[in-house]
């Protein structure tokens, strides 16, 4: 497999008690696969996603891209985050060449820069400061800065999840259209099950307390997917079902610890 978690777990001290935040976490991921994390807070898909990354060191468990043991950030992959966390004194272009500066000469960042912002569709706002562009066009610049380095994976952490409705819709046709035309690998967390359904090739619905995997679901649908409603209906029942059976669990057992304490 291209991507390969074993037996990921991850502890964090709590008033200086262990507390198991990830609990035996085995995935495997294609190359080209656009893959989703969901389910409710806390059942440790951000701390996950950080592990892949290489900001976080699992308690136990190792993981690999390809035969590379990841052990710390590389420029194999690449990450977006729920805010676009652009430089404001720099200008759109210069925010995708920021990362590139150290790597070749100005000349070839500026070329590339402005491929990837020809790729994200904002060529015309190269020289625009940040603060002239809407939320949904700052994630598309994030976007753009981490394909910028050419990684092999792109981790994305909730990356819609500030905007609104309609602009979250419009930038799951761009996402879908730039993950066609990179052929990129996709580690994607989110809340939403109809983001999950309708971006993913597989879904990973995780549990919590402590978190772990409670269903990979492959979605068997051509894209684009807007006109299979009753696939999509079918789908967002069974993983709701799925997360609410998991909540109803988790309330029953916080309640009976209530009761004993």
């Amino acid at each position: 497999m291209f991507l390969t978690i074993k037996n990921i777990q991850k502890s964090f001290s709590n008033y200086g008690n262990p507390e198991q935040v990830l609990k035996d976490i085995n995935l495997y991921i294609k190359e080209g696969e656009f893959v989703s994390l969901l389910g409710p807070s806390g059942c440790g898909k951000s701390t996950l996603l950080n592990i892949v990354a290489g900001l976080l060191n699992p308690s136990k468990g190792e993981l690999h891209l390809e035969h590379n043991k990841i052990t710390k950030p590389g420029k194999d992959r690449g990450m977006v985050f729920q805010q676009a966390a652009l430089f404001p004194w720099l200008s759109v272009e210069e925010n995708i060449m920021f990362p590139l500066k150290n790597e070749m000469k100005k000349k070839k960042a500026r070329e590339i820069a402005q491929e990837y912002l020809q790729l994200v569709q904002l060529s015309s706002y190269a020289k625009h400061s940040p603060h002239e562009l809407s939320g949904g066009m700052q994630q598309r610049v994030a976007i753009a800065r981490a394909l910028a380095m050419n990684p092999r994976v792109l981790l994305m952490d909730e990356p819609f999840g500030a905007l609104d409705e309609q602009t979250r819709i419009r930038l799951h046709g761009e996402l879908e259209r730039i993950w066609s035309e990179t052929k990129k690998t996709i580690l994607f967390v989110t809340h939403s099950i109809q983001e999950a359904i309708k971006l993913s090739d597989r879904i990973i619905v995780m549990g919590t307390h402590p978190g772990r995997i409670l269903k990979v679901i492959p979605v068997n649908m051509e894209r684009p997917r807007e006109k299979h409603i009753q696939q999509i209906a079918h789908y967002e029942e069974m993983i709701m079902k799925l997360l609410k059976n998991e909540m109803d669990k988790v309330a029953e057992e916080e309640s009976q610890y209530a009761v004993s304490y």
